[in-house]
């Protein structure tokens, strides 16, 4: 359900259930949850890019699972799944082409880094089943704001992916004819960044979220000061003086 390859430094994850338009079964969200984990313990890994195979990115939960006895089993790997972009330490780019629902939007809101054809659609359309975006909506609080992601809650509406980038769901939007190729680049331009500084960074990040300024100001000096330390700065400034490529450890 999960096809996984590397290029490089790029872990390349691909829903692949294309007949379900990709939707999240539960072996599918081990399998992607246990993929992305992986990638984030590998030093080998500077990058993850996500798609999904078939026509749509994905279509959200798997509906017909959710109906069944053993659906109560799936909360804690479907939390783990969606805030996986608060844990991991590795950028996630996803790049998402036709529906992104439900699901499908919260994993988009829970990469660091969102590539959309130009003829996907997003939408927190959980209410129109009698439901609720519960487990996805903090990470689209964080993509879009509260104001936002409360009105896109309430009306359960789809929209496309330039109305995602003007909310901050998405970062680009490329013909869809260029969107594996595009979302490829960014994956593999970020994957060249230094380890140690991009680790440092995504860590920073989720640590100070909600915290007052003077706080995080103290957090961030603490990081500082580590980078400072490490083999990857050195390298980077001698790199800089020499004007040639920086070789990371």
């Amino acid at each position: 359900m999960l096809e996984v390859s590397r290029e490089g430094r790029v872990l390349r994850l691909t829903l692949n259930r294309p007949e379900k338009r990709n939707a999240l079964n539960g072996a599918l969200c081990r399998e992607l949850v246990s993929a992305i984990e992986d990638g984030d313990r590998d030093t080998g890994v500077g990058a993850i890019l996500l798609s999904g195979a078939g026509v749509s990115f994905c279509a959200g939960m798997d509906l017909s699972e959710m109906l069944t006895p053993e659906a109560s089993a799936l909360a804690d790997i479907h939390e783990r799944l969606f805030t996986i972009g608060r844990r991991v330490t590795v950028p996630i780019i996803a790049a998402v082409q036709g529906a992104a629902l439900a699901g499908g939007t919260g994993l988009a809101a829970n990469a660091h880094i969102v590539v959309a054809a130009e003829d996907a659609t997003f939408g927190l359309t959980e209410i129109r089943i009698g439901l609720w975006p519960l487990v996805i909506y903090r990470a689209v609080v964080d993509s879009v704001g509260d104001r936002r992601a409360l009105e896109l809650g309430i009306t359960g509406r789809t929209f496309s992916a330039s109305e995602a980038a003007e909310m901050g769901l998405a970062h680009y939007v490329v013909p869809a004819s260029e969107l594996v190729d595009r979302a490829g680049k960014i994956a593999a331009g970020v994957a060249e960044a230094s380890p140690m500084a991009m680790r440092a960074g995504l860590r920073f990040v989720a640590e100070t979220r909600g915290l007052d300024w003077d706080t995080s100001g103290r957090v961030a000096r603490r990081f500082r000061e580590e980078l400072f330390k490490t083999t990857d700065f050195a390298e980077g400034i001698r790199a800089f003086r020499e004007k040639r490529p920086p070789k990371w450890s």
